[in-house]
């Protein structure tokens, strides 16, 4: 097809979406040639922020297949898969293993109140 045919559908069909959608798809853009920019000659080099640009744009923008020229779709969904799991593994590792220790003073409260009534529980 043309190219000033391809432009011509291309900016008809831009009257009919959101500013947002817009907006959004020019960040994209925008984005994608910076990154060709700064890899000049070479294979895209993309950085974690680039990665994670696009992983943010695939869960906010409904169509952002459409915009995505340097990377394949799947991979953007690989490189969600993998924060996922990621930020996963994290939280475990740092996180307190267990059931969370109770306060001395309620433990004193509980044992207290046991005491003074024997026939709760029974």
């Amino acid at each position: 097809m043309p190219i000033s045919l391809t432009t011509l559908l291309a900016t008809l069909s831009s009257i009919f979406r959101s500013r947002a959608a817009l907006g959004l798809e020019n960040l994209a853009l925008r984005h994608q040639v910076g990154v060709l920019q700064r890899s000049a000659r070479k294979r895209p080099k993309l950085t974690s922020g680039d990665r994670l640009l696009w992983i943010c744009l695939s869960r906010l923008w409904r169509d952002w297949r459409s915009a995505l020229a340097i990377v394949k779709p799947e991979t953007v969904v690989a490189w969600h898969r993998a924060g996922f799991r990621l930020f996963w593994t994290w939280k475990v590792r740092h996180g307190q293993p267990g059931r969370p220790l109770i306060s001395r003073e309620v433990r004193d409260l509980i044992r207290k109140m046991c005491q003074e009534n024997p026939a709760w529980g029974a």
